[in-house]
Order: C-alpha cells, then sequence, then structure tokens
C-alpha cells in the first residue's frame, strides 16, 4: 500500500494556496500534478483532457517526457487512460503494462513505471478527463489513495471547467463538456428559436471546495440532511398528497434516498477527505450519475433523475439558495430548460423576453404544451438529459416543427437558421414579391439563383425565396449534431426527403467536408499544426473508402432514379477527383447487380477551392459534369490568411484584382468547356461582391435563404454588359490606384442599384 505525505487534507490545502497564485495556466497545470506526485509518493503524475473531438490529450505531466505534454493523445477507450474515460470508474494496478488495454506511447517513456492508478475527472456526471499517478515499483494502490485521488479530481474538473484555462486548447478545439449537441425531441410548437439557455431549476453553484475544519463540515452535512428530511415528510404530510399519486411516489423515492445510510457515508467519506459539505455532495453525485448514466436499465435511469433533484435540494439547503429567487427576471431571448414543470409555473416568467421552452419530459398534449402554444413559446419536449448538459448562458436553437434542440450550435447551424428567421423577417413581403420574377437582368443575362443549404429545416425555403435550387448540401451537418456516425439508412433517409422536398429543383450534394474546424465528436483526430490544410474533406473519404462508400451508395440510393448532383469538396489534384468517380462507378455497379434504380442521370462535378487547381483545369474540367467554385477556402488559400483568424482574415478584400482574377480563370476554363460554373461561397450572398461575380461571367450564384431577396432585386435593376467590360478592362490592364471595390462602387451609383 502507497502512503501518502500529510493525506488528502494537506494536498486540497496546497491546491488551494497554488490556485490563488498569479501563475501561467500551464505553470499552474504543471505545479499541480506534481504537489499531486509528491503527496502519493508517485514517480509520475499526469492529466488527461477529453477534447470535443474525442480525444484524451495530456495537458500536464510530472515524470513523463515534458516534450509529450499536448502531444499525446488517446481515443476514448483506448489504452487505460481511454478504458477509464470511457467506463467512468477507476483503475488500480500493480502491473500496468501487462494489462491488455495497456497502449505503449514512445513519446512518454512510460514504459517503465509498473504501478498505476487512473481516476475519471468527472462534472455532471460527465467525463472531462483523467488524472494518473504510475510508481516504476510494483505495488498497489489502495482505497485510501483512490478516494484521495478522486477528491483531487473534483477540485481538477471545477478549474477546468472554467475559461482560466482556455488558453491551453488548441485552436478550432474545446473540452468535451462543451461540445455542440443535438437533442431529437417530441414538438409541442411550431416556430423557430434562437436564444440562451435559462435553467428553470439551475443548480447550485459550489464555490467553496475545501473544508477548513472537517467536523464542523460534518455538523452541517448532519443539520441539512435532517433539515431536508423534515421537509420532504412536510410535503408527503400535506393534504394534497393523500392517497396513491405521481407526486407522492417521487417524494416516497426522495425519502428513501434521504435516509439511505451508504449514501450518507459516502458524503461523510469525502469531507473526511478534506473537502466541504457542498463539494462532497458534488463530488458524490458526478459519480453515482456516472455510475447511471452508463446502466442500460431504464428503470435505473429514472432513479438518477431522482438522485440529481435530492443532491439539488440538498445543496440549496447547505448553501441557502432559495428555489424561487429571481425566477421572473430574463435576459433577452431567453429559452427556459428544465425536467419539467407546469403551466402556473410558465406564466410565472416575463413573456416578452421568453422565446422557447424546452423540456425533459412531458407529452405535446400535456397542459405546459398547450399554455406554450397559447403564448406563441416555441416548445420541445422529450429532449433527455438536456438540463445536466448545459448552463445557464449556453447558446441554443429550438427547432419546433421537427422537434430538435441544437445545444452550442456550431456557426454553420447557428447561421442557417438564422438565415431562416431572418426570411421571415421585416422585409419578407417586400422579397415576396419578387419571388416568381425571372432572375434577369435589364439586359437580358439570366442569372440563376440558389440556396446553400445543409438541414431539411432549410429547404422549404426554397418556395419562400424562389430560388431555382440547391447549389450547395452540406452533407456533413447531419454528421456534426450526431452522437455517433449516421448509419447508411440514415444518411439514405435525409437525402431522400431533401431532394422530396426540393421536388423537381436540383439540388447539389456535397461529399464529407469535414476535418479543419469541423469536428466530428465520435472520430478520433490527430492533433494537426495547420489542420484547414490538413487531413480534411476528399482527402479524408479517399484515406478512408468504407465512410465515402457508405454516403455515395446513400445518395445514389436517395436518388432512386432521380437525377443526382454530387460534388467532390477540396480536390487538389485531378487524380482525387477521378479516384472518387470510381467509387461512384462501383456504386452504381453494384446497385446494377442488386437490380435497385439507379439516377435517371448522374452528374459528378469538382468543387475550386485549392489554389493548385487553377493550373490544371485544363485535364480537370473534361473530367466534370460541372464545376463550383468555394470562395471562403479559395480566398483563404488565395491569401495565406486563416478566415477563422480575426487578426488577418479582414485584410485582404476577396475581390481584389488577384482573387477576382483567379475566379476568372476558373469561370473562362468552365466556358471553353461548355460545362455549369456556380459560386457557393459567401461572396454570393453579398450583393457588391455577387455583383463582381457577375462581372467576370459568373451567371450562378448559390447563397443563405435570406441572401435571395436581395441579390434579386439587384439582378433586376441591373444593366450588366457595361459594367463586364469596365472590369474585364481593370483586370486586363490594371488601373492606376484604382480597386475593383471603389470601381464597383461607382456604378452602383451610376445605376442607383440597391445594394
Amino acid at each position: 500500500m502507497v502512503t501518502t505525505i500529510g493525506g488528502p487534507r494537506v494536498l486540497l490545502r496546497q491546491l488551494r494556496e497554488t490556485m490563488a497564485e498569479p501563475l501561467a495556466s500551464q505553470e499552474r497545470l504543471d505545479k499541480i500534478v506534481g504537489l499531486i506526485a509528491d503527496n502519493m509518493r508517485a514517480d509520475v503524475c499526469s492529466f488527461y483532457v477529453l477534447r470535443d473531438d474525442g480525444a484524451l490529450e495530456l495537458f500536464a505531466t510530472k515524470g513523463l517526457a515534458a516534450e509529450s505534454v499536448h502531444l499525446t493523445t488517446l481515443r476514448l477507450g483506448e489504452g487505460l487512460v481511454g478504458l477509464i474515460a470511457a467506463e467512468a470508474e477507476p483503475l488500480s494496478l500493480d502491473d500496468a503494462p501487462s494489462h491488455p488495454s495497456f497502449a505503449y506511447r514512445p513519446e512518454t517513456g512510460e514504459e517503465r513505471y509498473n504501478a498505476f492508478l487512473g481516476v475519471p475527472v468527472l462534472r455532471a456526471g460527465q467525463t472531462l478527463g483523467v488524472l494518473v499517478v504510475q510508481n516504476a515499483e510494483r505495488r498497489h494502490y489502495g482505497e485510501d489513495e483512490t478516494e484521495a485521488m478522486l477528491t483531487t479530481a473534483t477540485i481538477l474538473a471545477e478549474m477546468i471547467a472554467t475559461s482560466d484555462f482556455d488558453n491551453l486548447i488548441k485552436p478550432g478545439s474545446d473540452i468535451d463538456l462543451r461540445r455542440p449537441r443535438m437533442y431529437s425531441g417530441v414538438s409541442f410548437t411550431d416556430g423557430i428559436a434562437l436564444g440562451t439557455v435559462v435553467l428553470h431549476d439551475p443548480r447550485v453553484v459550489v464555490s467553496n471546495f475545501i473544508a477548513e475544519d472537517t467536523d464542523a463540515e460534518k455538523v452541517r452535512l448532519e443539520t441539512a440532511l435532517e433539515k431536508m428530511r423534515v421537509s420532504i415528510d412536510a410535503m408527503l404530510d400535506h393534504g394534497d398528497m393523500v392517497g396513491a399519486t405521481d407526486h407522492r411516489e417521487i417524494l416516497e423515492t426522495y425519502r428513501m434516498f434521504a435516509n439511505d445510510r451508504g449514501w450518507v457515508q459516502r458524503l461523510t467519506e469525502a469531507i473526511e477527505n478534506g473537502l466541504s459539505a457542498e463539494a462532497a455532495v458534488e463530488r458524490v453525485q458526478n459519480d453515482t450519475r456516472a455510475r447511471m448514466l452508463r446502466q442500460t436499465d431504464p428503470y435505473i435511469r429514472d432513479r438518477l433523475h431522482d438522485l440529481d433533484d435530492l443532491a439539488n435540494r440538498l445543496l440549496r439547503v447547505l448553501t441557502g439558495d432559495g428555489l424561487t429567487l429571481g425566477r421572473k427576471e430574463l435576459p433577452d431571448n431567453a429559452i427556459l430548460v428544465a425536467r419539467n414543470m407546469g403551466p402556473a409555473e410558465l406564466l410565472e416568467y416575463d413573456r416578452k423576453k421568453l422565446r422557447g421552452v424546452v423540456l425533459e419530459e412531458g407529452g405535446a398534449t400535456a397542459h405546459v404544451a398547450i399554455v406554450a402554444r397559447s403564448l406563441g413559446i416555441v416548445a420541445v419536449g422529450q429532449a433527455q438529459s438536456i438540463v445536466s448538459m448545459c448552463e445557464t448562458g449556453d447558446d441554443i436553437i429550438l427547432d419546433g416543427p421537427a422537434g430538435i434542440v441544437h445545444l452550442r450550435p456550431t456557426p454553420d447551424i447557428e447561421q442557417a437558421y438564422i438565415d431562416k428567421v431572418r426570411v421571415s423577417a421585416k422585409r419578407r413581403a417586400h422579397y415576396a414579391a419578387l419571388r416568381d420574377k425571372p432572375s434577369v437582368t435589364r439586359d437580358g443575362t439570366h442569372i440563376t439563383l440558389l440556396h446553400n443549404s445543409g438541414l431539411v429545416a432549410d429547404l422549404p425555403m426554397l418556395d419562400d425565396t424562389g430560388a431555382a435550387g440547391v447549389g450547395l448540401f452540406r452533407t456533413e451537418l447531419q454528421f456534426m449534431i450526431a452522437s455517433k456516425l449516421p448509419r447508411l439508412h440514415e444518411q439514405q433517409e435525409l437525402y431522400a426527403e431533401a431532394m422530396a422536398i426540393a421536388g423537381e429543383r436540383p439540388v447539389v450534394f456535397r461529399l464529407l467536408d469535414i476535418g479543419g474546424d469541423k469536428v466530428l465528436p465520435y472520430q478520433r483526430s490527430m492533433a494537426e499544426e495547420n489542420p484547414a490544410m490538413g487531413f480534411r474533406s476528399i482527402r479524408l473519404g479517399l484515406e478512408r473508402p468504407g465512410l465515402l462508400r457508405t454516403q455515395i451508395r446513400a445518395l445514389l440510393l436517395a436518388a432512386d432514379g432521380r437525377p443526382l448532383k454530387i460534388l467532390v469538396p477540396m480536390v487538389t489534384e485531378t487524380f482525387e477527383f477521378t479516384q472518387t468517380k470510381l467509387v461512384v462507378q462501383k456504386e452504381i455497379d453494384r446497385l446494377r447487380r442488386q437490380g435497385k434504380a439507379i439516377p435517371s442521370r448522374l452528374e459528378l462535378g469538382v468543387m475550386v477551392e485549392v489554389p493548385s487547381l487553377l493550373f490544371e483545369l485544363d485535364q480537370l474540367l473534361p473530367e466534370a459534369d460541372f464545376v463550383s467554385i468555394g470562395s471562403n477556402d479559395l480566398v483563404q488559400f488565395l491569401t495565406a490568411s486563416d478566415r477563422a483568424n480575426p487578426r488577418v482574415a479582414k485584410n485582404y478584400d476577396p475581390i481584389g484584382m488577384p482573387r477576382l482574377r483567379a475566379i476568372r480563370m476558373v469561370v473562362d476554363a468552365a466556358r471553353r468547356y461548355n460545362i455549369p460554373i456556380t459560386m457557393c461561397g459567401e461572396l454570393a450572398g453579398k450583393p457588391l461582391e455577387a455583383l463582381a461575380l457577375m462581372a467576370v461571367g459568373m451567371t450562378r450564384l448559390s447563397m443563405g435563404p435570406a441572401s435571395i431577396g436581395p441579390i434579386k432585386e439587384l439582378v433586376l435593376n441591373l444593366d450588366l454588359k457595361p459594367i463586364q467590360m469596365a472590369v474585364g478592362a481593370a483586370l486586363s490592364d490594371g488601373a492606376d490606384g484604382v480597386t475593383i471595390r471603389a470601381l464597383l462602387q461607382e456604378w452602383i451609383e451610376k445605376q442607383n442599384l440597391p445594394v
């Protein structure tokens, strides 16, 4: 058995002193693992943090190679650390390398350490990371050491959950606790709501984690327990609770748990290890929640709600935090999140600021749902476990008709819903009058206007805007909001629904463009110095053919004999496109052998967004049926400026002469080979930039739905040919001191265009 120096209480005091010191984030973490190693008499102490891409990254170590920090990663379930994270259970071994799950990482030098103790770092029952100690000598870590490590992990969880350590997280990444999540519930009302989370019954925030006097903390705990038991007994004795009712059964369950000796004993042990009474409740409930979340028995999972409520009640007694304080006060665009609530409770809130309600329970015919409909509040029910996964102030989107909730949505998803809301805003009536008018300039040039999309929720807006179809359907959004890799039938259903809603209008489905800043939480990804230029998009698809073939098969099946357009993203050289064509052909041959319908017309297009393609257009375009330009990536690669970096993203005009010349080069090549070309980046949805695109011969523009009206209004008022001549001359000859933007602004004023 390994003995500690001074025990966990001494360690917690040292941690508190360290947290108060003016140290940089990494320096603080390094000192903390050093303190833990010294206290546990361990040769090694390491701290791993679970990232939003499912990788456990080594954040700090004493004993392993220093250069392995922020380099070594393990996926969930991989190695001893991954096993602890996946199962949320401690693991103690006296010969770690012989364990079947041991994963050797040569950069760490850990193969010489035999004794191993790892514990999960938990918050709200969710794994945040793993804390490990190791010794070269074979020895067994006992229950006392495990308890001390779990107590220390409680403090680490709160530290990492704050913003103090955000600078240690790589750009484009986050901790798993804060990753975007999607919940499929039940629609209570129609409508879309974007806002911020307000927890109806907010969890008590524990600020004092370390006990000054353990005996005094035990007294506080016992006093609070007795007060809570008395209040539960009083509610049970109330006249409303006479007889068998659901409410009485819940309170009976509360009373049973409140008097459970095992639960009280675990709380007491946590205090004896140096935690305050509040932190002890948090620690024990974290462990319980982690175990119960991993149970398949629905009865046990239902009891988790009871234990959560009971723990929160006890915390409120300990802290004196009342249940109703500030309940009626709401921020603007508030969206209530609750396990359940009655109609009277809903009516307590300021309806001018309330935009939506999300419940873990309830049904569409429940009284609260009826009241929400009558108030015009967007409501979704049966969003399981959402209460424990969100915090007041989190961004949230409710899709009422679909019964879908997006918690901490990605920018793409947020933008998709913003566009949808914008279409129905104050200018909707103005643009509705233009919906059925042909999109033709005053001098007779037809401009095809299309949608960029990624969610089925977007597609009904085709009718609202009068767009000719979908120029870009971002298939990766389905993968990004799912908790696991979508199966073949799930992908097929989504694509078939998209085509059914579009009807006769074409939909261009872009193959998966994941990687870079588009992280899938269930897929392991390697740390990359520059992920935007890394293992992403079609590069990933060709290296993982199962993923690519499944998506192509789903698209072919979804077409069910209808025409189909597939767009290949991030092509760097022609051979990548021809390789993708071979995969498509194999899937078509497979369908034919099975006697299934193949698309009546299959068009395979290439996306130009990597500058190297500009120099082999004559090799590439004869292989393609159509071409699209992704202006977002093309501009950032042409200018070597990361569009996610605010310090450089705005340094270069996307329609400056070098960029516009590159776009014109692709337009001219497409015209030579007589294939359609579409601009589907952000430029197409901005009036002045769209004018620049039309001036270099681009006649197919795909954009967010909210941009269709303004761009169509521009087109209808435009004499395009003189502008094309002026811009063409400027690009060919150069214009002394005159930018394309300034030149176009002159023409806008001359023609009095609505920009």
